[in-house]
């Protein structure tokens, strides 16, 4: 128990440090685009994990390469979706819409796998998109910001991420795999910044921090303790623990950026958080009582 109540921990400083990487990330693009900034993120990622992990770089398999490939173009999509959206949305909204993965991922999965969803998974779901119209949309529709629009659909290519990730982990080494992620995204990113926008480096110091600060904490150092902690802790408390993220994000965007929500927008939030707990909640069936004979 006391292994598990410290990588319980250990996930939940992961979750805290993920909830200041979307802080970090919007102040980050004050100065760079969001393709450049994420060329230069995952490049020192990539560079800091493979001088760590040099022995098990050293020994991977063409498998691994190819299957860390499509994982990385995958993570691009999903990091350039998020990022983009991050540029026009706030830190919390941007948050809570991205949390919706959680709830997205067993619904993906039952429909590769071809098997009806649990009843818990439908009534999530619709508590989690009944939030989300609340947290988003205005009074008049029309006023939904593209960034809204592009979080989400960065949640769904999360959803699909984590999926292929449990297949393709099981039959790779799964740090290396993820290293060869970080590579393809700074590639990816690297290319996309030529292409459409205008490379750059940061300028201030309070930036290079940042950008140190998300490279190693919240992309290197974040993967290692996660990938450590889970060996001593199930996966719903995992899942359940990194529910938390987005509340951590609203925080921090509520202390440094002085966002606030409003009412509506704070119940619409609270509802997918409750809809993430929901989902990892264990309902057991009451036995029928026995009669006495």
């Amino acid at each position: 128990m006391k292994k598990q109540f410290k990588a319980d921990m250990a996930l939940l400083a992961v979750t805290v440090v993920w909830g200041v990487s979307f802080l970090l990330s919007k102040n980050s693009m004050n100065e760079l685009q969001p393709y450049n900034f994420l060329a230069i993120r995952f490049f020192i990622a990539f560079v800091i994990s493979s001088l760590i992990f040099i022995k098990r770089m050293s020994k991977m398999t063409k498998n691994t390469i190819k299957y860390g490939i499509i994982l990385g173009i995958i993570m691009f999509i999903m990091y350039a979706l998020q990022t983009v959206g991050l540029y026009y949305t706030t830190v919390s909204k941007s948050a809570f819409i991205t949390g919706m993965n959680v709830i997205l991922v067993p619904i993906f999965s039952a429909l590769i796998l071809k098997r009806v969803p649990q009843r818990k998974v439908i009534i999530s779901t619709i508590i989690a998109f009944i939030g989300l119209g609340l947290l988003t949309i205005d009074d008049n529709i029309g006023n939904l910001n593209i960034g809204d629009i592009l979080t989400l659909i960065s949640a769904f290519v999360i959803a699909l991420y984590v999926i292929y990730v449990g297949k393709y982990t099981i039959i790779s080494d799964s740090v290396a795999l993820a290293i060869v992620q970080f590579g393809m995204v700074a590639l990816l990113s690297t290319v996309a910044t030529f292409l459409v926008e205008t490379p750059a480096w940061p300028v201030t110091s309070i930036n290079w921090i940042s950008i140190f600060f998300l490279s190693i904490m919240c992309t290197s150092l974040a993967f290692i303790v996660q990938s450590v902690a889970q060996k001593y802790t199930s996966p719903s408390h995992t899942a359940l623990i990194f529910t938390f993220e987005p509340v951590f994000a609203a925080l921090f965007g509520y202390l440094f950026l002085s966002e606030i929500l409003p009412p509506r927008g704070l119940l619409g939030a609270g509802l997918i958080v409750g809809s993430m707990i929901l989902m990892e909640i264990e309902f057991k069936a009451k036995r029928p009582k026995q009669s006495v004979q």
